[in-house]
C-alpha cells in the first residue's frame, strides 16, 4: 500500500467508492479484500500493476459507514493486511501557520486533550512538511500515520502536530453527524498561496511566464525573492498531488497572511483558482469518486495589529470571497466561511497574528460544513449581510436592510466609513438607529453624493467577540467595501 495507509484509518462511506491504491511487480496482478474482523469476506477485487510505475489502484464499492473492517492486498505469496478500518467522511485541513496550531497551543488546551480519548472515532493523519520541483506520486515523509486520537498526538508541540481547528472541526462534525470522521492535515506555516497552487492554477491568474518559469519576483510594494516553502508549486507537488487518489468529502482551509504581503489583490483570481483546480484534481486522481464540486471551508483571516493603518489584511478577507463579500456565491459555488475578526487574542504567546480561541473557529466552520456540505435547511451559518442602501439626501442619512435580525454589541464604533470624493477619503458613518433589521448611518461629511461604504475595513476591525454588528445566533456580520 501506498506509505500513508496504516491501521485505524478512515474510508470515504457511499455513496463515493474509496479508492485503494499501493505497489507492486509491474504486471502482476494483486488481490484486494476487504474483510469483517470475523474474517468474513465482503468484497474482492483484482487490479493489475501498471508498468513502469509499479503502481496499481482500485475503488472499493460504496460501504455504508461503520466498522472495524481488515483490508488486505495480496500479490503471490505476498500480503500486506491492514487493521481497525472505518468507513466515514474524509476531510483535508490544509493552509499556513493557524492551520498547523496544535491543540497544546489554544485555550482550554488542557481539557481538550483530555477529552481526545472520548473520540476514537475521529481518526488523524498528519503529513510532514516537504517541498518538490516536481510534482509527486508519493508523499516523502509523515509526521503522524493514521491514528487514534490520544493527548500526545493532538498536542505533539506547537506548531507540529496536530492541527487544533482540523481537529475541532472533525469533533464537531463527529457529534452532528454520528458516525466515523478521517481527518487529513497537510499545512505549513508562512506559506503563501501561490505554494499551494498548481502550475495550471498560477497560469489561470498570469502567474506564469510564457517561459513556464513563475512570474512572481515582484509584488505590488515588494520585490521578494521567493524560496523554500514559499516557491510556486512546490508544496502542491510535495503535500497535495500524493493524496489526489483519495476519495474526499471536503477541505478546510485557514490561508491568507503571508498574501497580505505578496499579490494581495491577485488572491480573488489565486483563491477560486486554486479551489476549482484541488476540485478538478481531486475528481479525477479519484476516478471521479470524489465530487466535482467537492465542499471547500475557509476561515476568514483575524487580526494581527491593533493600531495599524494598513488595510492588506481588510483588502485579503475581501479577496477571500472573490469581492462579493459572502460565500457561497457564483464565483465560489459550494463553499462557507468561518469570519474569525473577532476572535483577536493580543496576548497570545505566539504572537497576535496567532489566536488561541480555535474552538469559536471551528464552531463556525463546522456551521458551514452542515449547511452547504451536508444540505441541513434551515441552519443559519453565516452572519448578517446588507441587502440594500437607501440615501436620505435631506436627512445626511444612509438606511441599510439587513438579510437578517441584528444584535448590536458595539455602538460607539468606527464600524461603518463613507468615501464622498475622488480618491477616498475615509470618513466615519456613525450609527444613529439599529432596528430589527436595518442601520441607520449618519453622513455629516458627505454632502449629496455618497460614492461607496465599508464595514470593519481595518486590520483589527472589532475587540473580542465585540464587533458591531452580529446576528441572534452570535454569528458576526462579515465584513464588506
Amino acid at each position: 500500500f501506498a506509505s500513508y495507509y496504516g491501521d485505524h484509518m478512515v474510508l470515504q462511506k457511499e455513496p463515493a467508492g474509496a479508492v485503494v491504491w499501493g505497489y507492486g511487480e509491474p504486471g502482476a496482478t494483486v488481490t484486494v479484500v476487504l474483510s469483517k474482523d470475523s474474517g468474513l469476506i465482503i468484497m474482492k477485487k483484482m487490479v493489475r500493476v501498471k508498468g513502469p510505475s509499479g503502481t496499481w489502484t482500485t475503488v472499493l464499492d460504496p460501504m455504508d459507514r461503520g466498522g472495524p473492517y481488515a483490508l488486505t492486498a495480496r500479490q503471490g505469496s505476498e500480503n500486506v493486511t491492514l487493521w481497525d478500518i472505518y468507513f466515514g467522511d474524509v476531510w483535508l485541513c490544509s493552509g499556513q501557520s493557524n492551520m498547523v496550531m496544535t491543540v497544546l497551543q489554544i485555550i482550554n488546551a488542557s481539557r481538550e486533550l483530555a477529552d481526545a480519548a472520548r473520540y476514537p472515532y475521529v481518526r488523524v493523519f498528519a503529513v510532514a512538511p516537504a517541498r518538490s520541483d516536481l510534482e509527486l506520486e508519493d508523499l516523502e515523509r509523515i509526521d503522524l500515520p493514521w491514528s487514534i486520537p490520544t493527548a500526545e498526538n493532538l498536542g505533539h508541540g506547537n506548531f507540529t502536530y496536530f492541527s487544533a481547528v482540523c481537529w475541532l472541526l472533525g469533533r464537531y462534525l463527529y457529534e452532528a453527524l454520528g458516525y466515523p470522521v478521517g481527518l487529513v492535515e497537510a499545512a505549513w506555516g508562512g506559506t503563501p498561496i501561490e505554494a499551494w497552487s498548481s502550475r495550471r492554477a498560477l497560469q489561470a491568474c498570469g502567474l506564469l511566464e510564457d517561459g513556464g518559469s513563475p512570474a512572481l519576483a515582484s509584488s505590488t510594494s515588494l520585490h521578494h525573492h521567493l524560496s523554500g516553502p514559499q516557491t510556486p508549486s512546490v508544496l502542491w507537488n510535495a503535500m497535495i498531488h500524493p493524496l489526489l487518489n483519495m476519495t474526499l468529502r471536503g477541505v478546510a482551509w485557514y490561508q491568507g497572511e503571508a498574501n497580505t504581503f505578496l499579490h494581495a489583490d491577485l488572491y480573488n483570481c489565486t483563491f477560486p483558482a486554486l479551489i476549482a483546480d484541488w476540485r478538478w484534481a481531486f475528481h479525477a486522481g479519484s476516478a471521479g469518486q470524489t465530487q466535482p464540486l467537492l465542499p471547500f471551508g475557509f476561515v476568514q483571516l483575524s487580526t494581527y495589529r491593533r493600531q495599524s493603518p494598513d488595510d492588506s489584511f481588510a483588502r485579503l478577507r475581501w479577496h477571500q470571497t472573490a469581492d462579493l463579500g459572502v460565500v457561497p456565491n457564483a464565483r465560489m459555488p459550494s463553499t462557507f466561511m468561518a469570519v474569525a475578526m473577532d476572535l483577536c487574542d493580543e496576548h497570545s504567546p505566539y504572537g497576535s497574528i496567532h489566536p488561541r480561541d480555535k474552538q469559536n473557529v471551528a464552531h463556525r466552520l463546522q456551521l458551514g460544513a452542515r449547511a452547504v456540505a451536508y444540505g441541513e435547511k434551515d441552519l443559519v451559518f453565516q452572519g448578517p449581510y446588507p441587502t440594500r442602501a437607501v440615501l436620505e439626501v435631506s436627512r445626511g442619512l444612509l438606511n441599510l436592510t439587513y438579510s437578517q435580525e441584528l444584535i448590536c454589541r458595539q455602538r460607539d464604533t468606527q464600524a461603518f466609513e463613507v468615501c464622498c470624493s475622488t480618491p477616498c477619503g475615509w470618513l466615519p458613518a456613525p450609527m444613529v438607529a439599529v432596528g430589527s433589521r436595518t442601520v441607520t448611518l449618519a453622513l455629516a461629511g458627505c454632502g449629496t453624493l455618497v460614492l461607496a461604504l465599508r464595514y470593519a475595513w481595518a486590520e483589527w476591525p472589532c475587540e473580542y467577540q465585540s464587533c458591531a454588528l452580529y446576528n441572534t445566533q452570535g454569528l458576526p456580520a462579515p465584513p464588506f467595501l
